[in-house]
Formats: C-alpha cells, sequence, structure tokens
C-alpha cells in the first residue's frame, strides 16, 4: 500500500534541503500497509476512477486525503446548509459553511503546515523520465515493480477513448505525448500488443493513422532522437538564443504554440538534453 510522507529526508551527495524538508512530498510503497479494509477501499476508488475515467480526468487527490483524513480520524460534525434557489443568502447560512469547510481543510493540512497536491496533469512529464532513466542505465533500479504499476496505471486511465494522449489529462489527442506514452510502455516492459485494454495496439494504430511519429512536433523529435529511435537530421534545428529572444521579438515560445511555462520548457529541452546527449555518448564510448 502506498503511504505519502511528508518533509522527511536526510542531507546526502544526491539530496539535500535548505528548510529542512518544509514542503517535500513523497510516496513511499509499504506491503504491510493499511487494514484489509483501506486496501479494500483504495481498490475500489481505483476502479470507480477507472469507470469513470472518460468523465472525470483529474484524481482529486483522493488517495492521499483518505489518508490524512484516515490518520486523523476526521468526521465532520458541523451540518450542511442547504440555500435554494432565489432564496438569499444569510450571515448565519455562509459562517456555517465557511467553518465547515476550514474544518475540513484544516484535517488535509500535512504536519510541516503545507497543502499536498499532485501535479499530475501534463502528460508530458514522465514518459521522459522514464526514457532518461533507461538511457543513463537505472532504470531497473529506480523504477521497482511496485512504481512500473503506477506508472502504468496512470497511463491507461488517461488514454483517450480514440487511443491517443493528449497534452494533458484533458486535452484531446496528440502525436507529441501519444508517441510518448507508447514509448514508455514498451520501455517498461509491455508488448506491441500489451497493456490494459489493448493500450499498446489502439496507440499505435492512432500514431499510424496520424501520419507516424515523423509528423512529431520538434520537442518529441529532440526525444526520439535522444533516445536513439529518430534520426538527428529530422529534427527541427533549436538555437539556444531561441530562449532569450526579448519578448517584442515575433517569434518566440510564447507565441509559438508553446503552452507550457518558460521554466518547463528550459529545464526539459536545453539542460535535459544536452546532459542527455553527454550522457548516451559516454555509454556509447
Amino acid at each position: 500500500m502506498w503511504k505519502l510522507k511528508i518533509g522527511e529526508g536526510q542531507n546526502g551527495p544526491y539530496l539535500y534541503s535548505t528548510n529542512n524538508y518544509v514542503g517535500r512530498q513523497t510516496w513511499e510503497f509499504d506491503p504491510n500497509a493499511g487494514t484489509i479494509e483501506e486496501r479494500a477501499e483504495i481498490e475500489e476508488a481505483r476502479q470507480q476512477f477507472w469507470n469513470n475515467r472518460y468523465k472525470v480526468k483529474p484524481s482529486s487527490d483522493l488517495l492521499w486525503r483518505m489518508q490524512f483524513l484516515g490518520e486523523k480520524n476526521f468526521k465532520q460534525i458541523i451540518p450542511p446548509v442547504k440555500v435554494e434557489e432565489g432564496e438569499e443568502i444569510s450571515h448565519e447560512v455562509a459562517t456555517i459553511a465557511l467553518h465547515r469547510a476550514v474544518n475540513f481543510f484544516s484535517a488535509l493540512q500535512a504536519s510541516d503546515g503545507h497543502w499536498p497536491a499532485e501535479n499530475a496533469g501534463p502528460l508530458f512529464f514522465l514518459p521522459p523520465l522514464v526514457m532518461c532513466m533507461y538511457i543513463t542505465g537505472h532504470l531497473n533500479t529506480v523504477f521497482q515493480d511496485e512504481h512500473r504499476k503506477e506508472i502504468f496505471r496512470y497511463i491507461y486511465c488517461h488514454q483517450n477513448e480514440d487511443g491517443g494522449w493528449g497534452l494533458h489529462i484533458e486535452g484531446h489527442s496528440t502525436m507529441f505525448c501519444t508517441a510518448l506514452s507508447y514509448i514508455c510502455m514498451r520501455i517498461l516492459g509491455e508488448g506491441p500488443d500489451g497493456g490494459k485494454n489493448n493500450a499498446c495496439a489502439r496507440a499505435r494504430k492512432w500514431i499510424l493513422d496520424h501520419g507516424s511519429v515523423t509528423t512529431i512536433p520538434s520537442w518529441g523529435k529532440t526525444w526520439l532522437s535522444i533516445l536513439g529511435v529518430f534520426e538527428w537530421i529530422g529534427t527541427n534545428p533549436m538555437p539556444p538564443e531561441f530562449w532569450i529572444l526579448p519578448s517584442f521579438f515575433p517569434c518566440i515560445q510564447q507565441k509559438c504554440g508553446v503552452t507550457v511555462e518558460w521554466s518547463t520548457c528550459r529545464c526539459l529541452t536545453s539542460m535535459g538534453r544536452d546532459l542527455l546527449v553527454q550522457s548516451r555518448l559516454s555509454f556509447c564510448n
């Protein structure tokens, strides 16, 4: 059973903190954690999410909320208030509703003072991470069996009905995230026709039906070239000076369809690309 750990860590050569790890969130798997009833509740929540995955895309942070509320034995003792259509909202009704909300969110506050939350909306974060671990030879060290189960679960749950994946969990299918998600599944061990609900075959069909992976945007071509499944000659040259162009310039990342933050693009393309290329050259040599 997975448990969310808050504010834990120990300084070392690969990890350190300047604020005593305040705000740090780490999911850890404990095979002995939880009662039979708690595990059954988790499985029921997972099944309900799967059944409604096309209607409700976000997870609502349900698992850690269940954990926190259970650990604090939370029970909402303030009764709800209802306001009928056209009824004036009184000070008393507003006060009760506010107290009820504060009571609930206080129970969700972590021990170090912050409120946890996941960042699982963008679908272009996870596949490059898996590719990085694969390229540098750390895939099996970093991702154990339970990690892989959750990665697969995440990918399966957010596959669109047409077989592709969007730029984010509520987006229409795009070649960028569909190709990356397909490669991610294959790297982690799924066969050409593997995956829940025939995920790999459906994804491959979507890719081929939409012009093949050669139509992937520049960012995707870069990642595929780093991985070694796409020729560098087929990528679109992107000089590093592109990232320092002033805002009045007619062709900058904000005006070219880039829908993610400057920091995200810079980290995942420029810095990540340079580091991974060097790592790949080291392994090849």
